[in-house]
């Protein structure tokens, strides 16, 4: 039977990619004051920015239940004896522990090969994508882990934000603290390396950032895979794309907004960018 595959909320993928490649999605936790929202189903991304941007809001996040993850893997096993689940870094989230948790509690006979991507976004994005593509084709477990095991160290994401005031806030900063409140008129670059957030430069103006992420994607060679994402503003990230064309074909590029519990640590006006590089191409991630 065709392999299925799994993902949380994170990976930030449009619905019809979604429908179209078959991947059933766990949705993380968003927290804004009193209420609980499941990422996607019970707040929309569009309300959510609705709110984020008008209300002053700082919004928490927590992982799926692990019974969250059973209800998902059981339903599946219905269809299926085999799923791969490709889950956020474990450094930034433990949706990947409640994923564990949960295969190892369902009762149907069904292998589970559950997967840290070390990544996050768009970036775990293109790996579920490259999975389930893989899964239609008709691709072995075995197969599709091996591609994908050997994949994690080729994603690279990157983004430009317009403050890490909302990283900060929500304690997912690792080391690039040390700069909150110096940002005033600099743009940081992040990149995750090792699962986590790290600051790459501060750059003086906007347009000066997305020159410099511009130079950063084209340092890494042959691109196998790229996507962009943003927060709330699409237009920006359209002309981001076609500056990125130079690169990889635009009409390939995954083009995505970030959902609710991206978009709690990244805040408004940020930009983000993922890739895979081609194998045998990997560089060091500019940290």
């Amino acid at each position: 039977m065709t392999v299925r595959v799994v993902t949380d909320s994170t990976a930030d993928l449009p619905n019809n990619i979604v429908q179209d490649l078959g991947i059933t999605v766990v949705p993380l936790l968003v927290h804004i004051d009193d209420e609980t929202f499941e990422d996607g189903v019970t707040i929309s991304t569009e309300g959510f920015y609705n709110l984020l941007c008008t209300e002053n809001v700082f919004p928490k996040t927590s992982a799926p239940s692990s019974g969250m993850f059973i209800e998902a893997y059981e339903r599946l096993a219905q269809a299926t004896d085999e799923i791969i689940s490709l889950h956020i870094s474990t450094r930034l989230s433990a949706a990947y522990a409640a994923a564990l948790v949960a295969r190892n509690g369902i009762e149907a006979p069904c292998r589970i090969e559950v997967i840290d991507s070390l990544s996050a976004s768009i970036g775990l994005g293109l790996l579920v994508v490259q999975a389930a593509t893989m899964a239609g084709e008709g691709r072995s477990l075995d197969d599709i882990m091996r591609v994908t095991e050997a994949s994690i160290p080729l994603t690279q994401f990157f983004g430009v934000l317009d403050t890490l005031e909302y990283l900060h806030k929500g304690g997912r900063i690792g080391t690039a603290v040390s700069f909150v409140g110096s940002m005033l008129k600099l743009k940081p670059i992040l990149c995750l390396h090792q699962g986590i957030a790290h600051p790459v430069e501060r750059i003086r103006g906007r347009e000066q950032a997305l020159d410099r992420l511009c130079e950063m994607v084209g340092s890494y060679g042959p691109i196998s895979h790229l996507a962009v994402a943003y927060t709330t503003d699409e237009a920006e990230m359209e002309r981001f794309a076609s500056r990125l064309s130079q690169f990889f074909p635009s009409g390939k590029m995954l083009r995505s907004r970030c959902g609710a519990t991206i978009g709690s640590y990244l805040g408004p006006g940020a930009l983000g960018v993922a890739l895979i590089q081609a194998p045998g191409d990997m560089v060091s991630p500019p940290v």
